[in-house]
């Protein structure tokens, strides 16, 4: 029994419900349509557009902060990931790895810190901020909800007094139904009446404090990593000085492509390239008086060739001929070339052939798959291209797996630099000479 009063209870509440609905919407079309009139607030009506943009305005707010804090954590983890890297070159006998190890880990609790602080201090005090709009919200939408149903007992309880035929019963349950409307209509009226300027004035006093939340923390966090960073410049420093008095040997790199006694390379390296200079000495300790240097003077040319001779057959023992003389001093390069040239001919193949190749070059590749270039300063290759690779004129504007060259095709026809070389990647391709 008690089961089926509560499905009663349950079945009458929602026909109530359907009713009051059904109620609601004849009243609302009668007033769009001017046949009944419509009880008007504008003041409250101003409130609930305030109420609108201030929502609006906070969940915007909200949304920007969560993506400031998202960038905060991402810079972190570039910044711990630049602060490893450190660690890993920062060879074990450097001075100041310890000091430089510390400096990192303080960096690294400085954003954890900057980080927390921004989620206690702005964003926990924006979702508590927004947290009280969805219950206004819904309290706004009842208001009006009952505003209707206040307007369609009023219009009821007027129609049956204005009937020709009165029905005294029927007035008198009109009127009790207006009352009960009235009073819960104005009872939620006047609570947001109250609620909605206060909500919309403290709007002022919460951005201020946001805003100044979040930049004496960036203040803060900002003099913090300053002094870190003088810090690890400073360390950077002492390490500067103390290996910048020591002298350094650059080796040559042992290489492959090194030619046997006699042969012509395909490949010389670049001016300045490890395999054209044996030693480089940092403390530019003074040349011993007899070294050739790179301005040494040239040997004659093909023209004279038998002053040359006699000046290769009139050598004293102990003395180095000036084909050794070069090749201790001279790149790669212009050491084949002297040595092509000493006896007054020039040989045939490849040393003749390479002075029409383009200044510096180096080596030849072969592309072994099309690239499409998306730069203006790239080469545009199709498998089979062959490439005639220089140096970079600036070597720190290389990037790792890049090269420079001009395709052999349009050196041929222009002989311009400055019109067809560019970079290409070089997994693209493979050395052929």
């Amino acid at each position: 029994m008690a089961e089926m009063g509560s499905k009663g209870v349950t079945a009458g509440k929602i026909a109530s419900n359907v009713q009051k609905k059904l109620t609601r919407a004849q009243e609302k079309v009668l007033q769009k349509l001017g046949k009944a009139d419509e009880t008007k607030d504008e003041q409250f009506e101003q409130c609930v557009q305030n109420f609108n943009k201030q929502l609006t305005e906070g969940t915007r707010l909200q949304k920007d902060l969560r993506t400031y804090l998202a960038s905060v954590k991402a810079m972190h983890e570039a910044s711990k990931k630049l602060n490893e890297c450190l660690q890993e070159v920062y060879e074990p006998d450097w001075p100041g790895r310890d000091e430089a190890s510390k400096i990192a880990e303080n960096n690294d609790l400085l954003w954890m810190d900057y980080h927390q602080k921004l989620v206690d201090q702005a964003l926990l005090t924006m979702d508590t901020y927004l947290g009280q709009f969805p219950d206004i919200k819904s309290r706004i939408a009842k208001r009006g909800r009952k505003l209707v149903d206040y307007d369609s007992a009023r219009h009821h309880y007027e129609s049956l007094q204005t009937a020709k035929k009165k029905d005294e019963a029927k007035i008198a349950k009109a009127e009790e139904e207006l009352i009960k409307a009235q009073k819960v209509f104005e009872e939620m009226n006047v609570d947001l009446q109250e609620e909605l300027p206060s909500l919309w004035n403290s709007r002022v006093g919460f951005y201020v404090n946001t805003f100044q939340s979040i930049a004496g923390l960036e203040e803060n966090f900002h003099k913090e990593m300053s002094k870190l960073n003088q810090n690890l410049n400073d360390v950077l420093i002492s390490l500067e000085k103390q290996h910048g008095s020591n002298t350094f040997t650059v080796k040559a790199q042992p290489s492959d492509n090194v030619p046997a006694k006699g042969n012509k390379s395909p490949s010389p390296p670049p001016d300045g390239s490890p395999a054209a200079t044996p030693e480089i000495r940092v403390n530019h300790e003074p040349e011993p008086a007899g070294a050739a240097t790179p301005g040494a003077t040239l040997p004659k040319s093909p023209s004279q060739p038998a002053e040359a001779s006699e000046a290769a057959g009139a050598q004293e023992p102990g003395e180095t001929t000036a084909s050794e003389a070069a090749s201790s001093s001279l790149p790669a390069v212009v050491v084949e070339t002297f040595s092509a040239t000493v006896n007054g001919t020039v040989e045939s193949g490849s040393g003749a052939g390479r002075l029409d190749l383009p200044p510096g070059f180096m080596f030849k590749v072969q592309a072994q798959h099309d690239y499409t270039a998306t730069d203006t300063d790239e080469l545009q290759l199709k498998a089979g291209d062959v490439v005639l690779v220089i140096p970079f004129q600036n070597p720190e504007e290389q990037d790792e797996g890049w090269l420079m060259g001009v395709k052999e095709s349009d050196w041929n026809q222009h002989k311009e630099l400055e019109k067809c070389r560019g970079v290409f990647p070089e997994n693209f391709t493979e050395r052929v000479q």
